[in-house]
């Protein structure tokens, strides 16, 4: 009996030619569709044309894509990876010698891992290589996610206030969709408070007078605390925030990105990779081992705060891309988040994060074709989020079933 979807070496050989978008309409029929904001229709077709949805028709024909047995989500999104993070030649996370040529070839194996795990778009926070690799991805030819970015991350060492804004228009300049800053130390260091005060108002503020995102690297509460009162956009981390700073995150409508599912699960499962390369020494895994649960814990107090913008992003690094649906899976199994939520979450909500909830995030006329099928109702399953066997991203399918 033929195999009921492609095999891996089919789906590489498939990639080598993916299906670019038509003249005529494509048309995706869905056992189940799940819009990304809510909604839930049964026995839907999905109409395509050039890279645009059209409409949704529930008596189309000529289908183009039959998916009945399947279930069509909306493409999910990461806000938080670091694309070019990878292990080296030898295995480690220490690149040194590495050319830039290697590099890059490295940061497109990530891309490639991460669109083929339904993930049509991400934001890296971030790396110098990003822009060269935003522009190749743009350019639809090399498969990977759409692709925004800081470039690089500013920190208590960027400067006084004056010159954190002058390098918040200089990267502006540079082509930085998102600034990122540091406002604490690593989990892996305690997580403690460095930017000062003034030093987070300037970035943050510099970023909203540029008409750009700022994202705050902040474990320690008053990191946080400082960096919702400046207006800061967006907090990642926050894992050992308390509710005083959810309710203020509530007021201030910033948006919170916790990762509790796949990030230190990574490093934990990798510890051989990382051990002895920087502040991954044993002091370090001990406090991410134990900061699992914290986290686990913080999060379910997140969820107790109507009205907190709860986003998903995983800080995917090496070892991670290609992973990143653990993340919703683990917030769902392990935590108790309602599947629905967890998926407008990785979907319309994340796409309000990045500036881009008319152009992506849900399945609705006139939004980008950025459509993936799954095996099975991630709303009885969530794991079925980590079954992906279609993929089509603006217009273009890059994997698909074999009938």
């Amino acid at each position: 009996m033929r195999p009921r979807y492609m095999t891996a070496a089919a789906i590489v050989l498939f990639l080598a030619h993916p299906t670019g978008a038509q003249d005529r309409p494509v048309v995706i029929k869905a056992g189940l569709v799940i819009d990304g904001k809510g909604g839930v229709l049964r026995d839907a077709a999905v109409v395509v044309e050039g890279t645009r949805i059209v409409r949704i028709d529930a008596g189309a024909t000529a289908i183009t894509h039959d998916l009945s047995d399947l279930t069509l989500l909306p493409g999910l999104i990461d806000t938080h990876i670091h694309l070019a993070n990878h292990f080296g030649g030898d295995g480690r996370a220490s690149t040194r010698g590495e050319t830039p040529a290697q590099a890059i070839l490295f940061a497109a194996e990530n891309a490639y891992a991460t669109l083929m795990a339904g993930f049509t778009t991400v934001q890296s926070l971030g790396s110098p290589s990003d822009p060269d690799m935003r522009r190749a991805l743009e350019r639809s030819r090399l498969p990977g996610p759409r692709l925004l970015t800081s470039i690089s991350p500013l920190n208590e060492n960027s400067g006084t206030p004056a010159q954190i804004r002058e390098a918040v228009r200089k990267l502006v300049a540079a082509g930085a969709d998102v600034i990122k800053l540091f406002a604490s130390k690593s989990i892996r260091e305690g997580g403690g408070k460095t930017m000062s005060d003034e030093q987070i108002e300037a970035a943050c503020g510099e970023a909203r007078a540029n008409g750009r995102r700022s994202w705050v690297h902040a474990h320690a509460a008053d990191a946080a605390a400082a960096a919702v009162r400046a207006g800061c956009f967006a907090i990642t981390h926050g894992s050992q925030v308390t509710d005083a700073e959810f309710a203020l995150m509530v007021e201030r409508g910033t948006f919170f990105e916790p990762n509790i599912g796949l990030v230190s699960q990574n490093y934990i499962e990798n510890k051989s990779r990382f051990l002895g390369i920087g502040n991954y020494d044993e002091a370090g895994f001990a406090f991410m081992e134990r900061g699992i649960p914290l986290k686990l814990a913080m999060f379910r107090r997140a969820l107790a705060h109507k009205g907190l913008k709860l986003i998903m992003g995983t800080d995917a690094v090496a070892g991670a891309h290609g992973q990143n649906a653990r993340e919703i899976v683990y917030r769902v199994r392990d935590a108790g988040q309602p599947a629905m939520s967890a998926l407008v979450q990785a979907t319309s909500l994340n796409a309000e994060a990045l500036g881009l909830a008319d152009r992506i995030g849900s399945i609705a006329p006139g939004m980008e074709a950025d459509l993936i099928a799954v095996v099975g109702d991630p709303l009885k399953d969530i794991t079925a989020l980590q079954r992906v066997v279609f993929v089509m991203k603006g217009g273009t399918v890059y994997k698909s079933p074999a009938r």
